[in-house]
């Protein structure tokens, strides 16, 4: 893992050079991790700084609480980890003005969505004399394309999202709580992550322990798409949403799935909008291929729900990785063509208010000649 690290950010150095770019400012979770293999549990919605600092030329350097050092030694490659304490010696906005300010920093980037306002700040009061720019696009398109041991971690996730989903799915009877079936789903996951996991090497820092809210409605609620679980019992008759896509994570990697099931019972109105639904996830699907254009897999679902008179809700897919959302999007106007190694979570939804709604989703690498599923679970009508 260090190597492929190593290489990640000798590859981001490199990006910058061609950009211009004396100094990169790395904040966001996710992308902290994708460089340097540490991740903790703290952020700036705790007023505790942890960032990645990358020049173009020589090493990074990491600046983290005190009270995650010790676990950042641990985690990370980078040799070089500044800890700051609270109320002590100017804290991280100190380490931070020694990396940044320095003259020869002329041009200073950042992912300006994902970086907290009091480290923008700190940035433009130490470092007058830089331009500061949004480097967003160059980590965006680094991280677009998945290597062979990313998928095959994304497979074990795959794996760990079809478990919660059978255990869901063994759950639901007459009467449960929806919560208790969310705290089957947290279980069934909880167990099948661990059978990837030891406790040795980079390992023993992976939690298998499934967490986040289950989004998960019955019933007419199945109309508010991303609902949580609730004390409401099922009833016979009641079609009941699973959405994954906030708990299918493993190892960091966060995926996309959707299933819908009904008990005992479904109408005919409900099975035709779930077929369709269901049609309009493989239309989309039938596109997807190295050369395809993003909005071109979208329009395909589109049409699906248009002849069969429904409107289209949004976006087909979203691409997925180490965050809930990356790039590219499966929606209108978006004009990027797929390559193999991308991944996406891909959806067919359809929402009548008041009602019910019907929706799917998986997850999926697009391959050399089209794609293969991460999540590979029945996707028929089912009554249970």
């Amino acid at each position: 893992m260090p190597s492929v690290l190593v290489d990640r950010v000798k590859e981001l150095q490199r990006r910058m050079a061609d950009e211009g770019i004396d100094l990169f400012v790395i904040a966001d979770a996710d992308s902290v991790y994708y460089l340097s293999g540490f991740w903790g549990y703290l952020g700036m919605e705790f007023d505790r700084a942890t960032i990645v600092v990358v020049p173009c030329a020589g090493e990074p350097a990491l600046i983290t609480p005190a009270m995650e050092a010790e676990m950042g030694r641990a985690m990370t490659w980078i040799s070089e980890v500044r800890e700051w304490t609270d109320g002590i010696d100017g804290e991280w906005m100190r380490h931070l003005a020694d990396l940044a300010g320095h003259p020869a920093n002329r041009v200073i980037a950042v992912e300006a969505d994902k970086t907290h306002p009091r480290i923008l700040e700190v940035l433009r009061r130490e470092a007058k004399e830089a331009s500061i720019r949004d480097g967003t696009a160059i980590l965006s398109d680094m991280r677009m394309i998945k290597s062979p041991e990313e998928i095959a971690v994304m497979r074990q996730a795959g794996k760990v999202a079809v478990a919660m989903c059978q255990a869901g799915r063994e759950a639901l009877a007459v009467g449960v709580p929806e919560y208790e079936v969310a705290l089957a789903v947290i279980a069934g996951g909880t167990r099948k992550a661990a059978e990837f996991l030891d406790d040795k090497g980079p390992d023993r820092f992976f939690s298998p322990t499934i967490y986040n809210l289950q989004i998960m409605q019955s019933g007419q609620h199945t109309c508010m798409v991303h609902g949580r679980s609730t004390v409401k019992k099922l009833e016979k008759g009641d079609p009941i949403y699973f959405c994954f896509c906030g708990v299918a994570n493993f190892k960091q990697f966060k995926l996309g799935f959707d299933r819908e099931f009904f008990l005992g019972t479904v109408t005919d109105s409900h099975a035709r909008i779930y077929e369709t639904a269901v049609r309009a996830q493989q239309a989309a699907l039938s596109m997807i291929r190295p050369g395809a254009i993003a909005e071109d897999v979208h329009a395909s679902a589109e049409e699906v729900y248009r002849s069969a008179g429904f409107e289209p809700g949004y976006r087909t897919g979203r691409g997925i990785g180490y965050s809930f959302l990356e790039q590219p999007q499966l929606k209108r106007n978006n004009k990027t063509r797929l390559q193999a190694g991308m991944t996406f979570a891909v959806d067919g939804g359809i929402t009548v208010p008041g009602d019910f709604g019907g929706r799917i989703g998986d997850s999926i690498v697009v391959t050399d000649r089209g794609f293969e599923y991460l999540t590979d679970y029945p996707r028929d009508l089912t009554i249970v």
